[in-house]
């Protein structure tokens, strides 16, 4: 009786196959094609993030950057293909979409900090607003850039301080780069008392920059009466000079300026102030 229950058994069975031979052979190319697609999404993605890798390393962007780029569009790209093969199974891809929104949701909420630093620091690094090495303010914050990071941007200040700036601070703020340009320009305010004679005032400040060897002279150079102050007058002197002179040109033209005038009865005005006195008779109060 066993060996006639295990004879239905078999014949069921294969009874069955017969009758859904096509299903299953639908079944079967569907897997090999499911199979088929994750192997060659693999091979798309190696091939797209290893050229976009060398793209982004051609043009001189930072490694970690391009690293990380390179590595978000492979897994894109590997996510993508999977979400085809099972479509390609017959498993309903909307709700998996679905699935992966609300999570990719709650994650970019729990990091957004994480997230707006990051996305900062790609920008700065593709559109290199400031280098490693250059004299830059950001934000309020001067000093030399000595690494810029995904999430930070590391700094030392002219005492020697190290600062390190949240990328997301960065862009939200002023960035002034102060060495970007070769040359920059220096401007003096120069006061000196009424009584002085403004056409040999402006022939010293003539003959002390154009004896400067370090400014531009095929640049404009400025000497002219700015502003009639109340206890005072000013002169605005303009030049140009190489980025890495700037500073000692403007120390040295300012002691030029002190010897020159000092030589020259030229006076400066001070504070002062005048002190009265009225005799009282006596009785008097």
């Amino acid at each position: 009786m066993e060996d006639l229950g295990v004879v239905d058994s078999i014949n069921n069975a294969g009874s069955w196959l017969v009758r859904n031979q096509a299903l299953l052979l639908s079944y079967a190319v569907n897997i090999v094609a499911a199979i088929a697609i994750i192997i060659v999404g693999m091979i798309v993605a190696r091939i797209v993030s290893n050229a976009v890798n060398r793209l982004m390393r051609a043009r001189q962007i930072d490694a970690t950057v391009a690293d990380f780029l390179s590595a978000l569009v492979r897994y894109g790209i590997i996510a993508f293909t999977l979400i085809a093969a099972l479509g390609r199974v017959g498993v309903q891809t909307a709700s998996v979409i679905a699935v992966l929104g609300a999570a990719g949701l709650a994650i970019g909420l729990a990091l957004q900090g994480s997230l707006s630093n990051l996305a900062a620091g790609v920008l700065l690094v593709t559109f290199r607003p400031f280098r490693s090495g250059e004299y830059v303010d950001l934000g309020g914050v001067a000093g030399t850039v000595l690494q810029v990071q995904i999430f930070s941007t590391t700094m030392r200040t002219v005492d020697g301080r190290i600062v390190v700036i949240p990328n997301g601070k960065i862009i939200a703020n002023n960035i002034i780069n102060f060495s970007r340009e070769p040359v920059r320009r220096n401007e003096f305010i120069i006061g000196v008392t009424y009584d002085s004679d403004i056409d040999k005032v402006k022939q010293l400040l003539t003959n002390i920059i154009e004896s400067d060897e370090r400014i531009i002279k095929d640049r404009e150079m400025t000497v002219r009466l700015n502003e009639l102050g109340a206890s005072q007058i000013n002169f605005v002197v303009r030049v140009w000079s190489n980025s890495s002179d700037l500073q000692s040109v403007y120390w040295d033209v300012l002691e030029r300026v002190k010897r020159d005038f000092d030589a020259n009865g030229i006076s400066f005005p001070h504070p002062q102030m005048d002190v009265n006195f009225k005799r009282v008779k006596e009785g008097e109060e």
